[in-house]
């Protein structure tokens, strides 16, 4: 595109998607929908994608931050998958290591829960060995002392050994956003807060969409050869649409995942442990703060108001009170949560933990595509198999290139290694300590806008003259705006910096500066800006208060 994924722009967006024929019309603006969009666009289809929300809205923003292997899926026999999101990881990490960044994993192991040291040393060298992983990264396993050295808070007791593992942890919403502007650049057309309220039919195949604009308040058609709904747990409700909801169906199961200060929580490293009824919890320090997650329960619920409960945070709290020193947390303790859904495949009998995170595709008589289940690790091949099918059924006659999403940088001009992003942040934190950041700024821009962040440094030099947090904030809200199609302060907040869940105190402390800022820039009536004000502050409320 010659201009840019700009607020400023989403007219002209609008306007291309009302007054073309795509080959490709996505539904969901999720991790799943934004690769596709990708892998579509890279390969010369003419692509628009649809979102009803912000980008990464829903499941795409609430994970457990992880682009990791599934070890828990050796459990289930599931080596395909294990295989599969495995090997991905590594290459996810190479088209963004400022935003995919290695992670060791620590796996206590207990005298009277989990596996044994030889069945867990035996799972992790056959993880090792699906996934791909490089020597250096392999799996170590500890004696009891090294265990406790390595993580001095775990509870002596039935403590036997350990093992360490390689994962990478991320920033989903991030690494969603980055995927949707890297197609975009491709030459795809994404449109957030656009809700799809009816397929088109031709002589009874779907070839296209009627379109609730929702910032503008109207109506419009999209015409495609094509249609794939990827629209995460609400994919069944599309699919009733279509008529078509048939078979297999969804099963929704809700994870929580809790955050608490670092000061009254302070692990070493990631911690991946046991509990009583068999799950697997994660324990991951991540700045200031501990993340705790994640539960798996059945949900029937809202998928629009998706929060955790006293019982889902208490169940955590317990989990790690009962593993970790001195194992006095408490619910006051928690000072921010995110819930998500999963979209599974219903599976007759089985349980929540059970169900297979298997992606699997819908073809119905409409011609209508659906993809459900999947991983985040596992985008990139989902998207490959989803366009590989479209051009099977709708494109044969044409000669379309394979999937080359492996070989496209999701930053520019892209880093070589993690080694490279070390040096990166160096350079960004002298050039900080000149107008008054620091060495914790300069890695907190570099994890989340990776190059970017030379341009917000330089708005900051010559327009704010200093590094204070409203200078930081304005800076990134105006490249933000500018280059991440962020339409609110709920997109700006929650999904683009992560501080409704990682630093909750600084976003109250910037609400007033983002609303004047967006107020402004918009043109909010009082209304508007009374409505975007409850909005944070539900988030808010939803993130730290508990029901029961």
């Amino acid at each position: 595109m010659n201009f840019e994924f700009s607020y400023l722009n989403r007219p002209r967006i609008v306007e291309t998607l009302k007054s073309t024929k795509f080959d490709l019309l996505i539904i969901g603006g999720g991790i799943t929908g934004a690769g596709i969009a990708l892998d579509a666009a890279s390969r010369g289809l003419r692509t628009a994608l649809v979102e009803k929300n912000d980008f990464a809205f829903g499941t795409s923003s609430r994970s457990t931050k992880l682009v990791h292997g599934g070890l828990r899926y050796l459990k289930q026999l599931e080596f395909g998958l294990v295989r599969e999101v495995g090997s991905e990881r590594a290459v996810v990490h190479r088209l963004a290591p400022h935003l995919v960044i290695p992670e060791k994993m620590l796996l206590p192991l207990y005298e009277k829960r989990g596996f044994g040291s030889t069945l867990t040393s035996f799972g992790l060298m056959l993880y090792d060995w699906l996934a791909g992983v490089r020597k250096e990264d392999r799996r170590k396993m500890l004696t009891r002392r090294q265990t406790l050295r390595q993580e001095p808070l775990l509870r002596e007791a039935d403590v036997k050994g350990g093992a360490i593992y390689a994962e990478y942890r991320t920033d989903d919403s991030r690494l969603t956003i980055e995927i949707v502007k890297s197609a975009f650049k491709q030459g795809a057309w994404p449109c957030s807060y656009a809700e799809v309220t009816a397929f088109n039919y031709v002589d009874g195949q779907v070839k296209g969409a009627t379109v609730a604009d929702h910032v503008t308040g109207s109506t419009f058609n999209i015409e495609a050869t094509a249609v794939v709904n990827a629209a995460g747990p609400w994919v069944d409700e599309l699919r009733e649409k279509d008529k078509s909801k048939h078979g297999k169906r969804l099963h929704l199961t809700k994870g929580v995942h809790i955050v608490v200060s670092r000061d009254r929580f302070p692990v070493q490293q990631a911690v991946y442990f046991n509990v009583d009824d068999g799950r697997m919890i994660f324990a991951i320090p991540r700045g200031a703060t501990t993340y705790i997650g994640t539960t798996d329960t059945n949900y029937d619920g809202s998928k629009e108001t998706v929060t955790a409960s006293i019982a889902d945070v208490n169940y955590l709290l317990n989990a790690v009170n009962a593993t970790f020193r001195p194992g006095d947390l408490k619910l006051e303790d928690v000072v921010s949560s995110w819930a998500g859904l999963r979209p599974l495949i219903h599976e007759e009998g089985k349980s929540a933990s059970e169900l297979s995170r298997k992606d699997e595709i819908f073809e119905s008589q409409s011609g209508l595509i659906s993809i459900a289940g999947g991983k985040l690790t596992g985008y990139r091949k989902m998207a490959e198999r989803v366009v590989d099918l479209v051009c099977e059924k709708f494109f044969n006659e044409r000669d379309i290139a394979s999937s080359r999403t492996n070989e496209l940088l999701l930053d520019e001009p892209g880093f070589a290694n993690y080694r490279e992003v070390a040096k990166y942040i160096g350079s960004v934190s002298r050039e900080l300590r000149t107008i008054g950041g620091d060495q914790h700024v300069a890695s907190y821009l570099v994890h989340t806008y990776g190059h970017a962040t030379t341009g917000i440094i330089h708005d900051l030099r010559n327009n704010f003259k200093n590094a204070d947090n409203a200078s930081i904030i304005s800076a990134e809200l105006d490249y933000s705006l500018h280059n991440e199609m962020t339409l609110s302060p709920a997109d700006f907040l929650i999904r683009r910096t992560g501080m409704m869940f990682f630093d909750i105190e600084r976003l109250k402390m910037s609400v007033d500066l983002v609303m004047e800022t967006f107020s402004q820039r918009l043109n909010w009536s009082r209304d508007k800006i009374k409505h975007e004000r409850a909005v944070i502050s539900d988030s808010i409320k939803f993130a730290s208060h508990f029901q029961k």
